[in-house]
C-alpha cells in the first residue's frame, strides 16, 4: 500500500457510495495521492503564513524598520482584500487552461519571491522607503495569492471526491492551528523578544522556502485535463457579475458569506479590549495566538466531517457561535467589568470565536466547491471572492465607530451581523445530496 493510501484511509472515512459520482474513475483512483499531496502543500503554505503573518511578523517588521504608522494600518486589509478583488479577472484567464495546478504552483512561487523581498527589506532598508516597499510587496503577494486561491478550489473539485473535500479543508486547517500554537509559544520565549532585523529577515527567507517546497509538492498532483470553455476579457469578466442577479443559490451564498465576515472582522477588537483592560504585555499576544491555534487544531477536523454532511449547517452553526460569543463579551464588558478585566476572560472568548471562525472557513469553502461544477465552479469562486474583497474593505471601516460605541460596542454590532448571517443561511439550498 502506498503512503498516500495509508494517509487517506487514516484521515477519511472511505465508505461512501457517492465517492466517484462527480470526478470520474481515473481521478477517483488517484484520489488518495491527490489528497495527500494537496494536504502536504496546504500545510507548508500555512506554516509560511504563520511565520509571515501580517498580524504578527509583518507588523513587527514595520515597527523595527521605522516605517510610517500608516503602513501598519494598511498591511492586513491589503493582504486580505488584495488577493480577492482581482479574482474575477484571474478566473477568466484560468478558464483557458485544461490543467490548472500550474496556476497554483505559479502563485506559490510568486508568493515566495515576495516574502524573499520582505526579508531583504528587513535586512537593508529603513524608514519611509522600507514601509512603502513592504506595501508594494504585499500588493504583489496578494495578487499571487489570488492566483493560487482560484486554482486551488477548482483543482480540489477535479481531484478530490465530494464527500472528502470538507475533511481535507478541515485537516489542513487543523495543521495550521498546530503551527499557530508553535508561533504563540515562540513569542512567549526569550527568542520572541529578540527579533532584530537580521533574524527577522532570515525567518522570512525560511518562510519563502516553505512556499517553494509547497509548489514542488503540488506540481506532482495527478490532475486530469478539464473543460476550458474559453477565457474572457475584462468587460466579459465584469459581465459575469450578473450571476449574482440571475443565479439565486449563488446570490444567497454570497450574501451569507458577506454577513459571516463578522467572525474575522471582530477578532482584532477582542484583542483591543484586552489591551485596553490589561495593557500590552508579550504574554497577552502569545495567549491570543495560542488560543486561535488550539481552536483550529481541535475543531477543524470536526467541522470538516460535519461540512461533508452539510456545509450549510456548518456555516449556520458557526455564525450562531460567533454572534453568541460577541453578545456575551459585550454584555460582560458593559455590566461586569471586573470579569472582562481578568487575564482569562477575553483569551477564552477569543478561543470560542476562533472555533467559530474555523467553522465558517471550512463550511464556506466546502459549500462553494460543491455548489458548482466545471467552469461554473471557477466563476463562483472568482466572483464571490472579488465581491467579498471589496466588501471587506468597506465593512472593515467599522473600526471608525470605536470612538462612539467603544471596542466592545463594535463586537456587539458585529455579533448582530453574525446572527443575520445565520438566519439568512437557512435559505441556502443543500448541496451535498
Amino acid at each position: 500500500m502506498r503512503v498516500s493510501d495509508s494517509v487517506y484511509n487514516l484521515l477519511t472515512n472511505d465508505e461512501d457510495a457517492r465517492l466517484c459520482e462527480e470526478i470520474g474513475d481515473e481521478a477517483c483512483r488517484e484520489a488518495p495521492q491527490s489528497f495527500t499531496l494537496t494536504l502536504v502543500s496546504y500545510c507548508l503554505t500555512k506554516l509560511g503564513d504563520a511565520i509571515a503573518s501580517p498580524k504578527t511578523t509583518l507588523a513587527w517588521l514595520v515597527s523595527i524598520v521605522g516605517a510610517p504608522a500608516l503602513v501598519l494600518g494598511l498591511i492586513v486589509p491589503i493582504r486580505e482584500s488584495g488577493s480577492m478583488i482581482p479574482q474575477l479577472f484571474i478566473g477568466g484567464a484560468v478558464r483557458r487552461l485544461p490543467i490548472r495546478k500550474r496556476v497554483w504552483v505559479t502563485g506559490s512561487i510568486g508568493q515566495a519571491a515576495c516574502i524573499v523581498g520582505m526579508g531583504f527589506v528587513a535586512i537593508s532598508l529603513t524608514g519611509v522607503i522600507a514601509g512603502w516597499s513592504i506595501i508594494g510587496l504585499i500588493v504583489l503577494f496578494s495578487l499571487f495569492r489570488g492566483l493560487s486561491s482560484v486554482a486551488a478550489k477548482d483543482v480540489l473539485g477535479k481531484t478530490i471526491p465530494k464527500p472528502k473535500r470538507g475533511q481535507l479543508n478541515g485537516w489542513s486547517a487543523s495543521a495550521a492551528g498546530l503551527l499557530a500554537v508553535g508561533v504563540g509559544v515562540l513569542i512567549l520565549t526569550p527568542v520572541g523578544g529578540q527579533l532584530d532585523e537580521m533574524l527577522l529577515g532570515l525567518l522570512l527567507f525560511g518562510a519563502a522556502g516553505l512556499w517553494l517546497l509547497a509548489a514542488a509538492t503540488y506540481s506532482q498532483l495527478p490532475e486530469q485535463a478539464g473543460e476550458t470553455g474559453g477565457g474572457r476579457n475584462v468587460l466579459e469578466a465584469l459581465g459575469q457579475l450578473k450571476l449574482i442577479a440571475v443565479d439565486k443559490p449563488f446570490r444567497r451564498f454570497v450574501i451569507t458569506r458577506a454577513l459571516l465576515m463578522c467572525s474575522a472582522l471582530s477578532a482584532p477588537f477582542y484583542v483591543a479590549v484586552a489591551q485596553q483592560n490589561l495593557g500590552s504585555p508579550v504574554y497577552l499576544l502569545g495567549a491570543f495566538i495560542i488560543a486561535a491555534g488550539i481552536a483550529g487544531l481541535v475543531s477543524a477536523p470536526v467541522w470538516g466531517r460535519y461540512a461533508d454532511a452539510s456545509s450549510k449547517s456548518v456555516m449556520i452553526t458557526a455564525a450562531l457561535i460567533t454572534s453568541g460569543t460577541g453578545v456575551v463579551v459585550f454584555l460582560v464588558c458593559r455590566n461586569v467589568p471586573a470579569v472582562s478585566g481578568t487575564t482569562w476572560f477575553l483569551p477564552v472568548a477569543y478561543f470560542v470565536l476562533s472555533l467559530a471562525h474555523s467553522g465558517v472557513r471550512v463550511g464556506r469553502k466546502t459549500y462553494i466547491v460543491n455548489l458548482g461544477t466545471g467552469n461554473k465552479r471557477t466563476d463562483y469562486v472568482a466572483i464571490s471572492n472579488t465581491v467579498i474583497g471589496v466588501l471587506l474593505l468597506l465593512v472593515g471601516a467599522v473600526g471608525a465607530l470605536v470612538p462612539v460605541i467603544g471596542n466592545d460596542g463594535v463586537i456587539g454590532l458585529l455579533a448582530l451581523m453574525g446572527l443575520a448571517g445565520a438566519l439568512y443561511g437557512t435559505t441556502l439550498p443543500d448541496v451535498e445530496a
